[in-house]
């Protein structure tokens, strides 16, 4: 089923700063309406295709999410319909958004777009898909990440700043979102880098019980032209 996910998903649209901790820890402005960009379909790491490849010169943060499916095409959505927002939404899989933290910061620096922080291969690991019976309320689930043994992140989705169906509203007044494409709903506090040889956990929770997880290692990429040098 996720094969089939990556051969149909075109677009990648992620929500940034819709957690409050984690605009803070960032020392980020907060957002006054939904703020998204996008990641290429080519960052996606299917369950049991890693590992997450490090750039040269590149630290590496992990950044893990809720990712809604879609599952029809949706144009000019009314923010408050919550329940076509729902109804839009075919299945559920977790993911973590991996970001080139200098390489952003210093385009952030310059002025310049950071596509690049957001789109290197691999940078997209995800889970299985997630039936939406498994996530009753995506507004009341559980996200985890750990490194080694170690908790980074644990936080539940009932602290977005903006919830789903103003998401969607606003994605879908500027850009169609169509069958197969993936929303990423932000990610919590406690970002950090991991390093050649560590080990990422992700997990989703509903009501105390684990309902998907991801496992993937990481590695420094040692082919490819790509090196980072701050200039």
């Amino acid at each position: 089923m996720t094969t089939a996910f990556r051969n149909n998903c075109r677009k990648i649209i992620c929500i940034g700063r819709n957690y409050a901790d984690h605009i803070t820890e960032l020392n980020s402005a907060k957002p006054k309406q939904p703020f998204f960009f996008l990641k290429p379909t080519s960052s996606l790491l299917l369950p049991g295709q890693g590992p997450v490849l490090l750039p040269k010169g590149v630290n590496v943060h992990y950044e893990v999410e809720l990712g809604l499916v879609i599952g029809k095409t949706l144009k000019d959505l009314d923010p408050e319909d919550h329940q076509g927002a729902l109804d839009s939404i075919s299945s559920y899989l977790l993911a973590i958004d991996m970001t080139a933290r200098n390489v952003q910061d210093e385009a952030k620096r310059k002025g310049l777009p950071w596509s690049i922080a957001k789109g290197f291969d691999t940078f997209c690991p995800i889970s299985n898909l997630i039936p939406k019976s498994a996530i009753p309320d995506p507004h009341n689930a559980f996200l985890r990440l750990s490194v080694g043994d170690q908790v980074r992140q644990a936080d539940n989705t009932n602290l977005m700043l903006y919830q789903i169906p103003r998401q969607l509203a606003d994605i879908s007044r500027v850009m169609t979102l169509e069958e197969g494409d993936l929303v990423l709903t932000g990610t919590p506090k406690g970002v950090g880098q991991v390093k050649n040889g560590e080990v990422m956990r992700a997990e989703i929770e509903v009501d105390g019980k684990q309902v998907e997880r991801i496992e993937v290692e990481c590695r420094d990429r040692v082919e490819g032209r790509y090196e980072f040098k701050e200039t």
